[in-house]
């Protein structure tokens, strides 16, 4: 088809997309008449950014639903490649914990580096081992109870992780370091189907060095989710749909983000030929999260006790991404003067992930496969979403468009010249303010 044959299509799609996301933003307005003239311009420009790349991304949206079949192309690659990447990857994840412990001991925490790896348990990592030892509990104690909101494919490969080294915390540390390494390697294949050596490089270095980077060496989730959404997506581009469908399954189990890979799934599928063969193994995606669902019944005797508790004991429940940008700009307006850690370790950071976020695809989205574009939509619109988001740089940290389009922008020589030593800076000032608790999550 020729490019005229997409014009009527183009213009359907951005005028129901124009209409939605401008009806739902009316609605949020009309219900939030207090929320002061800040709230309501740092909602405009996050919704205004979100409608730009929709309407910039929607010429690849149509276009890729037409099949083609051209097979992914496995180009040649330097020598031991991936072997690598996975002992470069590992080293850099030995790197980050002797940093933690070596600038800790400069800010005055005394102790060994066995007493270090313990400080990985202030984040969520504390909530994954115990999860890890003792599974769920339904009574006793409430900070325990309501640890059910925290989804079990990780959990149980800490246990793994624990029968080789005899610890639940060194499990979890050694299952998250070797996952985030094999998920360098599947990134660099993924992309070795379409671009270059250096620009799939050049992505997993901007990984490495990405703002929060250090979350994928704590014992938490992010590693292993990035290495089954890699290896689900790699797959699916080689038409390996079942086995494709098996890795989201577990990524549904291990965090609700993995019900996302259905998007990028069903548009590789389509774009590649439909065949109900192909189509049938994508069901198994939501039934990973429907074993979580069972879990939660299990234990409390409601499917959706989760959700229970994320209201109650964090006052979290599903809004729009754009009321996330309200209350945070109000927050770090807020505490910029009573409270600077707050402002500089918790609501800048989460308002420049959201809004550089946008930005970024916003340049990349005619650049990128349109299959993972639009997981990145789907995917932000979820994970920035949250009525109490603390976390927003740590969760799209395993959204890898990001750094996709970051080694795009980075074949300008200027641009790479200039981004790479803010980046650093970003990414060493980030783990600095995490070190000192300053409200990094």
């Amino acid at each position: 088809m020729n490019r005229e044959a997409y014009k009527l299509p183009n213009r359907i799609v951005s005028a129901l997309g124009c209409a939605a996301v401008l009806g739902l933003f009316a609605w949020w307005l009309r219900q939030n008449t207090h929320t002061g003239a800040l709230g309501i311009l740092a909602a405009a420009a996050s919704a205004g950014l979100f409608l730009a790349l929709g309407l910039r991304y929607v010429p690849s949206f149509t276009a890729f639903w037409t099949p083609s079949d051209e097979p992914a192309a496995d180009r040649a690659e330097p020598k031991y490649m991936a072997a690598r990447i996975f002992v470069a990857v590992l080293a850099w994840d030995m790197l980050v914990l002797l940093l933690a412990w070596l600038l800790r001991r400069a800010f005055g925490h005394a102790g060994g580096f066995a007493k270090t790896l313990d400080f990985w348990r202030c984040l969520d990592s504390g909530h994954y081992l115990a999860i890890a030892d003792d599974w769920y509990l339904s009574v006793g104690d409430r900070s325990r109870v309501v640890q059910l909101v925290f989804l079990p494919g990780y959990p149980l490969l800490i246990r793994l992780g624990r029968l080789l080294t005899g610890d639940t915390l060194t499990g979890g540390l050694l299952t998250a370091a070797l996952c985030f390494a094999g998920a360098a390697c599947l990134l660099y294949r993924l992309l070795r189907l379409e671009y270059s050596h250096a620009i799939a490089l050049r992505c997993v270095v901007l990984l490495c060095l990405w703002p929060g980077s250090f979350f994928f060496a704590a014992p938490m989730s992010e590693s292993l989710f990035l290495l089954l959404s890699l290896g689900c997506l790699l797959l699916a581009r080689k038409g390996h749909f079942l086995p494709a469908a098996l890795c989201g399954a577990y990524a549904a189990f291990t965090r609700s983000l993995g019900l996302t890979l259905i998007v990028p799934l069903v548009m590789e599928l389509f774009h590649g030929g439909f065949h109900w063969k192909k189509a049938l193994p994508i069901a198994l995606v939501p039934l990973g999260f429907a074993a979580y669902l069972a879990v939660n019944v299990q234990v409390s005797g409601n499917a959706f006790q989760f959700m229970v508790y994320q209201s109650e004991h964090w006052g979290q429940r599903l809004g729009f991404f754009w009321n996330t940008a309200s209350y945070q700009a109000n927050r770090a307006a807020s505490t910029f003067a009573e409270n600077p850690h707050n402002f500089f370790g918790l609501w800048l950071p989460n308002l420049l992930a959201g809004f550089g976020a946008l930005g970024l695809m916003l340049w990349a989205a005619p650049r990128l496969r349109a299959s993972y574009t639009a997981w990145f939509i789907a995917y932000f619109v979820i994970a920035i979403g949250p009525t109490w988001l603390l976390s927003a740089p740590r969760y799209l940290l395993a959204m890898p468009t990001l750094p996709l389009a970051a080694a795009l922008a980075g074949e300008d020589r200027l641009v790479r010249t200039v981004a790479a030593p803010l980046l650093t800076a970003a990414s060493a000032a980030y783990f600095i303010m995490f070190l000192l608790r300053w409200q990094v999550w």
